[in-house]
């Protein structure tokens, strides 16, 4: 059995014990206390936990590092503006990243606040402002060359992407790549170095800043982003390569080699983006819509790019069909599962290919917070109003994103052009509805009191609240649930008329008046619970047998 974590108060009780140590640092920390000075404290203590194998560095405020007394600290006091910290450290540091946890301990001395920091990635030291940094005793100082390259080692023998290739070298590297690499970079941090600094580079102080070169060795990562087609034997037997394919009435397709910072790009152009109309609630106008965003079909095959498993040496498959797009990448979902990405926060704490991801990010291809599924993909489509994207198979071996490249249901769009401040978890939840998958039960009652959703488990519908919108009355009256009275008034009115009906018979008149959204099963319970009902309140009574039935008025 796992050990039970310690509290809060045994954790400070222990650092304070323990006092300040290249790993922790104290502070009383006002509620002016600098933002950059807790970026260079996050960036040095990221990096000695790394060293030391640590699973958390630790920075506290309220505890007066001279006296080790708590002290109490107002530091961002207001709870909302204390954790937006998390947001401003991830935009600084190098690669994004931020604090585990913020922990707000309220003890009779004072407020004490615990920042928890996790370790810098194996391989990657973490950089505040291009800077890194590092602990000597209890002093901040800069992260000397020999810790440096002590990180930096780790990744190579454990990350594919960093391993160098030792007869490749910069003239292996296309210069169109290059050159627009740089210009990405550039774009990327001119707010934090001067552009004639980095113009003034040459290549490989260039491609070393950028993650794509260690001490100048070209990296798998470099050949795969900015080197010739040519120069891909050096890969060799790894695969390093993008086929799309058109499936449906047309057959055609295409492979497309490195660079793929260039690649990809190529590959979109092939894919048809026709557009789409949607007719908006009470309007005449209809809205159009691209059948693709590029923004997104890139996110998505970024993605596979830098997740990919390339010792399975296949190519990442982008398969086009008349009404939707596949992409399918070697290797398994590697951090945590997609929902962890789409429905929350989730930070990634690993990555397959580090080096590649990091300068991937570098690039401007992918972040590294995961808020690219979230935001990009899953948000994104959902403001295009068209359905979200699906993770139909994620396993040992391959990851494949489906995403939808039509209208499945167009009250669900409806909905959203009328709403678009709609609750993302909603969305996801009438998504699923659209799409014949029952969502959890909690779900299903908090749409249906707020009556977004109709119908039987498992044949939901969106309810009148947009249908009644939408212009589509008559599929919705076949679907949705018929008020009782209405069935009751055709049986009573049958019997008035004809004096006696078999079972058969009330079947056969009420048959196609249920829901369309009910099965055979379903409909006889129904009839059977509404005669059951008649007979109860003594409107009509059987007065054949129980096996055959003959229904005639009270």
């Amino acid at each position: 059995m796992p050990a039970q974590r310690p509290s809060l108060e045994e954790i400070l009780t222990r650092l304070i014990a323990c006092w300040e140590g290249e790993c922790v640092e104290f502070k009383e920390a006002n509620d002016n206390f600098p933002t950059s000075d807790i970026g260079r404290y996050f960036s040095a203590l990221a990096n000695e936990a790394n060293l030391r194998g640590l699973d958390s560095a630790w920075l506290v405020f309220g505890v007066n590092d001279k006296t080790r007394q708590i002290t109490g600290t107002p530091y961002r006091e207001n709870h909302e503006r204390l954790h937006s910290l998390k947001h401003q450290i991830a935009s600084d540091t190098d690669p994004n990243t931020t604090f585990r946890e913020i922990h707000e301990l309220h003890l009779p001395e004072g407020r004490v606040i615990l920042f928890e920091i996790p370790p810098a990635p194996r391989g990657i030291p973490i950089g505040w402002k291009t800077h890194h940094y590092a602990r000597d005793g209890e002093t901040l100082t800069g992260l000397s060359l020999v810790k440096l390259d002590e990180i930096r080692a780790q990744s190579v023998s454990e990350d594919w992407s960093a391993v160098i290739c030792r007869d490749a070298t910069l003239d292996d590297l296309d210069p169109a790549a290059l050159a627009k690499a740089r210009e990405i970079f550039i774009s990327k941090y001119r707010e934090r170095i001067p552009e004639s600094t980095m113009r003034g580079w040459d290549s490989g102080a260039f491609l070393d800043k950028a993650r794509l070169t260690i001490q100048g060795g070209v990296t798998r990562a470099a050949l795969i982003l900015l080197g010739k087609p040519e120069a891909a034997h050096h890969l060799s037997p790894y695969v390093a390569e993008l086929s799309w394919k058109l499936e449906g009435p047309e057959l055609a397709y295409e492979h497309f080699h490195p660079p793929f910072l260039l690649a990809t790009s190529k590959l979109y152009e092939n894919i048809r983006n026709i557009r789409l109309t949607v007719l908006p609630s009470g309007q005449l106008i209809p809205v159009e819509i691209s059948k693709y965003d590029p923004r997104i079909v890139l996110e998505a095959l970024h993605n596979c790019i830098a997740h990919q498993d390339y010792s399975l040496c296949e190519r990442v498959l982008v398969i086009e069909r008349p009404a939707e797009l596949l992409f399918q990448n070697a290797g398994a979902f590697f951090d945590g599962t997609p929902e962890d990405y789409y429905l929350s926060d989730k930070t990634p704490s690993r990555y397959r290919n580090r080096l590649l991801a990091e300068a991937m990010v570098h690039l401007r291809m992918i972040d590294t917070m995961g808020f690219g599924i979230r935001d990009v993909m899953f948000k994104g489509q959902a403001g295009r109003l068209l359905p979200l994207p699906d993770y139909d198979k994620i396993g040992p071996d391959h990851v494949v994103l489906r995403l939808q490249g039509r209208f499945i249901d167009e009250n669900y769009s409806r909905m959203l052009l009328a709403n678009p401040d709609f609750d993302f978890v909603d969305i996801v939840a009438l998504d699923r509805v659209q799409k014949g998958i029952t969502p959890a039960s909690e779900t299903v009652n908090s749409l249906r009191r707020r009556k977004l959703v109709e119908g039987r488990k498992p044949h939901l519908h969106i309810s009148s609240l947009v249908a009644a919108a939408t212009g589509q009355r008559a599929a919705y009256i076949r679907t949705r649930r018929q008020d009782d009275s209405f069935l009751e008034k055709l049986v009573l009115d049958y019997l008035a008329q004809w004096k006696q009906a078999s079972r058969a018979e009330l079947d056969d008149l009420l048959w196609g008046k249920l829901p369309d959204a009910l099965d055979a099963k379903q409909r006889k319970a129904k009839i059977h619970n509404l005669l059951s009902s008649l007979n109860a309140r003594r409107l009509i009574r059987n007065s054949g047998s129980r096996s055959k039935p003959c229904w005639v008025l009270c």
